[in-house]
């Protein structure tokens, strides 16, 4: 999952700086079989893709309060029981300041990129950070998404 790093600022693309090899999983793998395969390729989140149409996304947080915390097997959990269906998408073509401001806002370190209904990659919040030019608006974006959500303030 590697992505060339080039220099950009937050008028850039998103198609010129989100990782588009992605591994992904279909909704009727296995919840072990996804929580492996984020192990092996070291990675928190896996797009869910049906036909080439991204359906969701599941994450390890979605494993472990979904699942490792009720006590079930992973491996006998479908990923379409536990992921977050019709995520926050963003497209190649938004920049990159407007794709921080929608992970500061729906509070998501990582961003399905879509176009035509289809992935064609993935923005995580570390690609935003990764250059000296851009550190103000990834320094928002985890301001914004290191805020308590209103489930977190009503427990």
């Amino acid at each position: 999952m590697a992505t060339d790093k080039k220099s950009y600022n937050g008028s850039d693309k998103v198609r010129d700086v989100m990782t588009t090899d992605v591994d992904t999983v279909n909704p009727s793998t296995k919840v072990g079989e996804a929580a492996r395969q984020m192990r092996d390729t070291n990675v928190g989140s896996l797009p869910v893709v049906d036909r080439q149409q991204l359906v969701g996304i599941v994450t390890d947080r979605d494993i472990t309060i979904r699942v490792a915390a009720d006590g079930i097997s992973a491996d006998d959990v479908l990923v379409k029981e536990v992921m977050t269906a019709d995520p926050v998408t963003v497209s190649p073509d938004q920049t990159v300041d407007e794709a921080s401001a929608v992970m500061s806002q729906h509070q998501v370190r990582r961003l399905p990129v879509v176009e035509g209904g289809k992935l064609v990659g993935i923005l995580a919040l570390g690609d935003v950070a990764t250059d000296p030019s851009s550190q103000d608006e990834a320094g928002q974006a985890l301001t914004g998404i290191s805020q308590p959500s209103e489930m977190d303030k009503s427990s």
